[in-house]
């Protein structure tokens, strides 16, 4: 077990972050916080301190160190080293697409749609 190990390593090693520089651009845009303060990559992490980390879409992750570790392992090896104190994800509304069309059957060699005919599709895409 490490005595001393770097703050981007360890977040990178408990499997926060896909790599070690992905970790470290997170700490330096202030996304990786100690009790809401900034902090730098060669912070030495000791055992109790508690961070923040902000992803994308809002979400938040407060952990809680409870042992080092210095090389990447299994999750299941990776999870006994902090505690996970954060929120449930909320789940966002599902909004409609912009790019969905609703299926429009029309008669095959009929042409193509009449100005009146385009005007009652329209209707029909704006009320879905």
């Amino acid at each position: 077990m490490e005595t001393q190990i770097r703050l981007d390593s360890y977040l990178w090693a408990i499997r926060m972050y896909k790599s070690r520089s992905l970790a470290s651009d997170a700490i330096k845009n202030n996304k990786v916080k100690l009790n809401d303060n900034p902090v730098k990559s060669s912070h030495v992490v000791k055992i109790g301190e508690v961070y923040t980390l902000s992803f994308p879409h809002a979400v938040k992750k407060i952990i809680e160190v409870t042992g080092l570790i210095s090389k990447r392992q299994s999750y299941e090896i990776a999870k006994e080293h902090y505690l996970d104190h954060s929120p449930p994800i909320e789940k966002l509304e599902k909004m409609a697409s912009v790019f969905f069309i609703p299926h429009i059957k029309r008669d095959r060699g009929t042409g193509r749609p009449t100005k009146k005919e385009r005007r009652d599709m329209n209707d029909f895409r704006e009320d879905v």
